[in-house]
């Protein structure tokens, strides 16, 4: 796996061996991208505040924000020699450039609308292998543990914007719309967004960070107690406040990912069982609470709604997991064999296409957009790429796991379905895949190496 994703470094071996007294200071030559990495991470997070609350003026161009910063991420590690040349990255780049011209030769004819679609393929997918270079281990544990801390507050504000009526500051919608940014959830309740623009950011945000949650909670020992207990209060809390079916879908998901870690390695039942009786205990808690009893009940009513028109669960996990594979490739032959253009498809696509960003032009299923935008030929070559790399660090990680590491596992517990079928049209959406996918690949490097070349010692 490590081949075929071309993510490893090469270990450094000192010429001779360096005293536990002397003061050794690394210097990664990298550090500068890892920087870059850590501020797509904090845009992704705070995006949506800036365009609601504190720079409402500016919604509609930091939209983008951080595309310049995985533009730069990327130019600077191409000029490096660290984008892999694996079957991912040429296949995606080639579809891009591709769709890019064939958009505005025989699709839609708009070169903007071209160009913000191709970036998806030419910008933000080469970054995830770029962060499976520079960032080690150390790297996504600490993001994993900046994550959980800023779980914290992240549930508190949505317990506000989840009581809180639309017209009330923390619920304002981009640009400061006074009409609020929840969305319709039930019982008169909206699902509150968070600091992000949309309530899928919120979704995908504790996604994350349940993978971590569920990861430190068989390694309780190398974190903070009062971080893990606040953090596993955060998530649970988040799932009925949230309202988000998809939520509860993923916490199922990290939990059965957790049971198969035990199932598969019995020496983790002790920590695990351990894990159960804490979520138990906290959970105990939590439902005793008037406040956590109301947000259920709404949650509960979201769903009996939704399988009431989509057919029960059963329809409901088909459509929503499944993301309508029989029907997206049904209707794959019925496409232009160029698709209608890249970019079409999204939301930004339609605004510039049709006036209204409202609708959707070509469908709101990823899998769907694709094809119509591609057309059958290239749309199909991207699903099975994205297939291809989510089941190949699927397996990686469970040869890990079954070795004693379940840090990439579990973080595949949310990451590879995001990897398959993550919506690349909501830019949100793209940000959380481009940072879940490379966190991944990044887990997967078997130690925590520099190159050679690239690390400066200096001893004092």
């Amino acid at each position: 796996m490590s081949q075929l994703l071309n993510v490893e470094n090469t270990t450094i071996q000192l010429q001779r061996p360096v005293r536990q007294s002397s003061k050794v200071k690394v210097f990664d030559a990298n550090s500068d991208l890892k920087r870059g990495i850590w501020l797509y991470f904090w845009l992704l997070l705070f995006e949506g505040a800036l365009r609601k609350w504190f720079l409402p003026g500016l919604s509609t161009p930091l939209l983008i924000v951080r595309d310049p910063i995985a533009l730069w991420v990327v130019i600077v590690a191409w000029n490096r020699h660290l984008i892999p040349g694996n079957v991912y990255i040429v296949g995606m780049t080639t579809i891009g450039f591709i769709a890019t011209f064939t958009a505005i030769l025989v699709g839609h004819g708009n070169l903007p609308v071209a160009i913000y679609g191709a970036r998806m393929f030419l910008v933000h997918f080469p970054m995830i292998f770029v962060m499976g270079r520079v960032f080690n281990r150390d790297d996504v544990i600490k993001m994993g543990k900046v994550s959980m801390w800023i779980s914290i507050p992240m549930a508190v504000l949505i317990a506000l914007q989840f009581y809180s009526p639309q017209s009330a500051w923390v619920n304002r919608g981009l640009g400061d719309d006074i009409k609020g940014a929840g969305f319709s959830g039930a019982l008169g309740y909206f699902r509150p967004p968070g600091t992000f623009s949309f309530t899928t950011g919120n979704t995908l945000y504790f996604t994350l960070v349940i993978s971590y949650v569920v990861y430190f909670l068989f390694n309780s020992k190398t974190i903070n107690r009062v971080l893990l207990i606040g953090a596993s209060v955060a998530c649970i809390a988040a799932i009925p406040l949230s309202i988000s079916r998809s939520l509860t879908f993923q916490a199922v998901l990290s939990i059965a990912f957790a049971v198969i870690t035990i199932l598969r390695t019995p020496k983790n039942l002790g920590r695990g069982l351990v894990a159960i009786v804490v979520v138990g205990a906290l959970l105990f808690g939590l439902s005793s609470s008037s406040f956590f009893q109301t947000a259920t009940t709404v949650l509960s009513q979201r769903f009996t709604n939704a399988g009431a028109s989509e057919g029960g669960l059963e329809g409901t996990f088909g459509d929503r997991y499944l993301g309508g594979i029989v029907s997206t490739l049904s209707n794959a032959s019925e496409q232009p064999f160029f698709g209608y253009g890249l970019g079409m498809g999204t939301k930004v696509g339609s605004q510039l296409l049709s006036g209204n960003r409202r609708v959707w032009l070509i469908a709101e299923g990823e899998w769907g957009r694709v094809i119509g935008e591609m057309g059958p030929l290239m749309g199909l070559s991207v699903i099975l790429l994205r297939i291809s790399l989510s089941m190949k660090t699927l397996v990686a990680g469970f040869k890990k796991m079954a070795k004693g590491d379940m840090l990439p596992w579990l973080l595949l517990s949310g990451g590879f379905i995001l990897i398959a079928q993550g919506n690349w049209s909501q830019p949100t959406s793209l940000g959380f895949f481009t940072l879940t996918a490379g966190l991944v690949i990044a887990s997967l490097k078997s130690a925590p190496a520099i190159a050679p070349s690239k690390i400066t010692q200096i001893r004092k």
